[in-house]
């Protein structure tokens, strides 16, 4: 079930989005990664924007990835894993350069699943890897059908195994999803993808 891609590509970036019941599945999913991911790993997990987040440190102790808040200005490394804070939109440039931003809600929410999506789409191309967890509503469906539409991957949770289907299920309805896995099978799908060409 492997998308078939020209030889000379290859997976240079993943973002995941979640939301209610989001903190467990990014665990599980994170910790299922191992070392070493060639990969940085760009996040979206809607918090309480009124409250300082302690996300980072928690899904640490669940991975071997290096796990940290993103910065503006920062070029994104293989095997660590950018959280967007609360209450700022995390978008992702040429070169892996980060940029974080205050404007405006995207449906209500920042930071914003479609946005962080998009801007791996326009930077990566057929070199993205897009991820949808639980979570409810349907943020990251817009952003899925860009990352499709250029040539990327996507992955949905199984609304079966998600916790909250909301936001797998609207990324399902697209039908711009390659992979509609359990939980705890999407994380080797990930290193199978993001290493097969650089074997």
């Amino acid at each position: 079930m492997t998308p078939e891609r020209h030889p000379s590509e290859q997976f240079d970036v993943v973002a995941v989005a979640s939301s209610a019941g989001g903190v467990s599945a990014l665990g599980v999913l994170l910790g299922a990664l191992g070392p070493d991911l060639p990969v940085p790993i760009f996040v979206v997990q809607h918090l309480d924007p009124r409250h300082k987040t302690v996300l980072a440190q928690v899904l640490a102790r669940r991975t071997e990835l290096d796990v940290k808040l993103a910065e503006t200005g920062e070029r994104a490394l293989a095997g660590t894993v950018y959280l967007a804070p609360p209450d700022r939109h995390l978008l992702v440039g040429d070169g892996g350069i980060v940029t974080l931003s205050s404007s405006e809600l995207v449906h209500f929410l920042r930071p914003s699943a479609d946005l962080l999506f998009e801007s791996i789409a326009g930077a990566y191309g057929p070199r993205a890897i897009a991820c949808v967890l639980t979570g409810t509503g349907s943020d990251g469906s817009m952003g899925v059908e860009a990352v499709k539409t250029r040539g990327g991957t996507v992955i949905a949770e199984d609304p079966a195994t998600a916790e909250f289907t909301g936001m797998p299920k609207s990324a399902v309805s697209t039908g711009s999803v390659d992979f509609v896995l359990p939980l705890d099978e999407i994380a080797a799908v990930i290193r199978e993808l993001v290493e097969t060409e650089r074997k």
